[in-house]
């Protein structure tokens, strides 16, 4: 068997003849891209650089609730195993510039400015004084209503029992959550929002790993293929993300756990069980084409931000103002490599067609994903929650850039009193990255295990 899975991970990933590898049927089909260019852009280029910048201060502190209910079911129990576990941040361990909700996230003028502000309790007696430039910043911090453009929930970062968490810190792995509550979550997910009918089988039995019938299995691609291509492209959105987390599980197992030491590392065996074809009757290899999916879907994103990013009046803020402007200009190369990427995802045939029902599909897809955000807060293991609850947000955050063209083409190329029509929250600024950081890792991660299980040949 395991040649079989050596001979397909080669037919996968090794070849550079093959067809679009991230296929989505119909008019998204000349993606012209291949693994190989895929690969190397990533783990050559993107991968190190990416990781650099997510090891400073602005992308390691994530404001997070994890307290919220479960707003759909009544969940029977958190998670007592050990490695569940979210040690939060005290309040010296984040950076004032990050933690005080008086300082602007964005501009350091403004901060500088802030306490004038604050006296005269009118934003008019600061326009007077302030520039354009810090105006914009300060209009840009005020809290804006933007929730008909969010395709997912934002935690209210002035709520008292949202803390901030280092995320080097409490890294995803293998924490040993699974059975019934978890695959109750992943059920809900693909059941009851990816535009699915209840008669339809999928693939792989819920509530274990037993592939379904060869028969259920054809009907249910039939049916994804029946669907419009915003609908089969949210499903593999979907099936790209539960892949990704998977090959994070896989990648950072528990595989010691004596009164001496723990060790994690990579559980060849776990990789083997959730994407070899002979043991997902199939499945494994679609869930790694949908990954793949993902990572173009982010980054397109990223490179459509630009734009956005490369504001004056913006910044990295933590209160330090050299560190500030190199990770801003880390930030800066990484999204110019991004736009640089030769096979960029056309999105433009998404949401086209008939206006009226472009946008009746637009928010349909809008809210599904809305709704599987607000089911994080059903996991029971609160590591779990935490990196669900960031990866949504991420992919929630690449959604809303990818079809804000428009506001984010409008953005002033100068300072101005115009509010800008297109604004990311330092939490989405934060999501989006992480998230972006948590796919690139699992594509490099595909690398180890190749390797890994040629050496077991």
């Amino acid at each position: 068997m395991k040649l079989v899975v050596l001979l397909l991970l080669f037919q996968l990933f090794g070849s550079s003849h093959c067809r679009c590898f991230c296929q989505v049927t119909g008019d998204l089909d000349d993606c012209a891209c291949d693994v190989e260019t895929l690969d190397g852009f990533n783990n050559d280029q993107l991968f190190p650089k990416l990781q650099t910048l997510l090891e400073s201060d602005y992308f390691r502190f994530y404001k997070v609730n994890l307290n919220k209910p479960c707003p759909f079911w009544t969940a029977n129990s958190h998670c007592g195993l050990k490695d569940c576990a979210v040690k939060p941040c005290s309040p010296n361990e984040v950076p004032e510039g990050i933690r005080s909700s008086s300082h602007n996230k964005y501009s350091a003028e403004a901060n500088e400015h802030l306490d004038e502000c604050e006296q005269s309790k009118h934003l008019g007696a600061v326009d007077v004084s302030l520039s354009d430039e810090t105006r914009e910043a300060l209009l840009s911090w005020s809290k804006h209503d933007d929730e008909a453009e969010r395709f997912c929930v934002v935690d209210d970062e002035q709520s008292p029992d949202s803390q901030y968490v280092d995320l080097l810190l409490n890294p995803e792995r293998y924490t040993g959550y699974k059975g019934p509550e978890a695959w109750q979550i992943w059920n809900s997910i693909y059941e009851e929002n990816c535009f699915k009918p209840y008669t339809i089988k999928r693939p792989l039995v819920p509530n274990s790993f037993q592939s379904s019938s060869g028969s259920e299995a054809r009907t249910f691609y039939s049916w994804l293929e029946g669907q419009c291509v915003e609908k089969r492209a949210f499903y593999r959105l979907i099936s790209g993300l539960h892949a990704s987390i998977n090959v994070h599980l896989s990648a950072r197992y528990l595989l010691d756990d004596s009164w001496f030491q723990r060790k994690w590392g990579h559980n060849v065996s776990e990789f083997m069980q959730r994407f070899d074809s002979e043991l997902t009757a199939g499945e494994g290899p679609k869930r790694l084409r949908n990954l793949y999916f993902l990572y173009l879907i982010e980054l397109r994103a990223l490179a459509k931000s630009l734009p956005f990013f490369q504001q004056k009046s913006f910044q990295l803020y933590t209160g330090r103002a050299e560190e500030d402007q190199k990770h801003k200009e880390m930030l800066l190369d990484i999204l110019q490599l991004a736009r640089s990427f030769p096979l960029h995802f056309d999105e433009t045939s998404l949401f086209a067609g008939d206006e009226k029902e472009a946008a009746k599909l637009k928010e349909d897809v809008r809210l599904a994903f809305l709704n599987i955000s607000r089911i994080m807060d059903c996991v029971g293991c609160f590591k779990c929650r935490l990196w669900g609850k960031l990866q949504t947000q991420g992919l929630g955050t690449a959604l809303k850039i990818l079809f804000s063209e428009r506001q984010i083409e409008a953005l002033p190329s100068r300072s101005s009193e115009q509010r800008p029509s297109f604004q990311l929250s330092r939490q989405e600024i934060v999501s989006l990255l992480n998230a972006f950081g948590r796919i690139s890792t699992s594509i490099r991660e595909l690398k180890n295990f190749r390797s890994l299980l040629a050496e077991e040949r």
